[in-house]
């Protein structure tokens, strides 16, 4: 707080006793005026980080049933925890958008924010200037390369690399050719992914080779790149894709287009291997069009992105170490990290009940 400081009075002459009256008059206002002013910053912190506040929350995309999944638990977690939310928005995988959209919801007054930046390294600028602001900000299933955040709500991105690596080097028995439909590199879970299934192929299976096929998390690029691929090497015998919600739906329809989409367990099948959990895959993986997913927790991701930013408004520090909600969060260079589990799904534990899509289902 600044200090408040009085002037002498300007009054000189014979009358001591009106000095000292508009002296104490002066005085008895500048405490006044400090008063008001710290009841000021207490109200302040009563509706930002010492309790309540307005939340800005946006969305990222709205070309995936993964984010729209999202969206959905997001909007119930609302309504159901009675959060003092600002309109939802939707930066439409496009960061100048969500710059625009975190403007909109500091001019109206947000105490927190909810993002999930698809360009991590892009956003720094604008975490800056949130830190600069003392807004907090819950950055959920991407890990911005630098600027404060107070929690990043993810999964751990480098086990969904190692676990599809494993499954696919399992399963082709060492040997083959797998075509990898990269995300987006400038993201930091496009990098994780690929930088963990690329290490463990060549430390585990040396006798696959892997087409890398970046994507720009793009269906329709990834449908181009793999037909071009099998042109070249008609022997693919596996796909790693890492977000089904985009190319599952893609791949499938190319595949069944060239009649290369045989049934698990058939002669001539290909052994594909996705990221995300949504039912469309579970589906799939029920019919043997493919034959695993890395579950990625739609529902925890909206549950806990809400339950960090209400513990931020209240002016809670986060800590690393277990939770009480099955995760760990670990600190990072730039704040914390809620990592949530995030299974491995095949036929054998396809129907269980646990899994976010099977919840979804249920409820519809």
């Amino acid at each position: 707080m600044p200090r408040h400081t009085v002037g002498r009075s300007p009054l000189h002459g014979p009358r001591p006793t009106l000095r000292r009256l508009r002296t104490a008059s002066a005085s008895a206002c500048a405490v006044l005026l400090a008063v008001t002013a710290l009841a000021g910053c207490n109200r302040d912190q009563g509706s930002g980080a010492a309790g309540g506040g307005k939340v800005g929350i946006d969305l990222p995309r709205s070309d995936s049933d993964f984010w729209n999944s999202y969206q959905g638990y997001v909007e119930k977690g609302v309504t159901a925890d009675g959060i003092d939310a600002l309109p939802l928005t939707n930066s439409q995988n496009d960061i100048g958008k969500l710059v625009s959209n975190v403007q909109v919801f500091t001019d109206q007054g947000a105490k927190a924010v909810v993002m999930a930046p698809q360009d991590t390294g892009a956003i720094a600028e604008t975490l800056r200037t949130l830190s600069e602001r003392k807004i907090p900000v819950v950055s959920v299933d991407t890990r911005p390369d630098t600027g404060d955040v107070y929690m990043v709500v993810r999964a751990d991105n480098r086990a969904y690399g190692e676990q599809a690596c494993r499954y696919l080097g399992e399963q082709l028995k060492g040997k083959g050719k797998v075509a990898e439909f990269q995300g987006d590199l400038s993201s930091i879970n496009g990098r994780d992914r690929s930088e963990a299934f690329k290490s463990c192929m060549h430390r585990k299976y040396p006798g696959i080779r892997v087409f890398e096929l970046a994507t720009d998390w793009k269906g329709d690029v990834a449908s181009a790149k793999l037909q071009s691929t099998l042109a070249a090497h008609p022997d693919i015998n596996g796909i790693y894709m890492q977000a089904g919600g985009v190319f599952l739906q893609p791949t499938l329809a190319l595949l069944e287009q060239k009649k290369l989409l045989k049934a698990a367990g058939t002669p001539g099948h290909i052994t594909i291997v996705s990221n995300d959990g949504i039912p469309e895959e579970l589906d799939a993986i029920r019919a043997g069009k493919i034959d695993a997913t890395v579950s990625q927790p739609a529902d925890l991701y909206a549950k806990y992105a809400l339950y960090w930013a209400e513990r931020a408004l209240e002016g809670k520090a986060p800590k690393a170490g277990p939770t009480d909600h099955g995760s760990t969060v670990i600190k990072i260079p730039n704040g914390f990290e809620d990592q949530l589990p995030a299974p491995l799904v095949t036929r054998e534990n396809v129907d269980d009940q646990k899994l976010w899509a099977n919840q979804l289902e249920k409820k519809s």
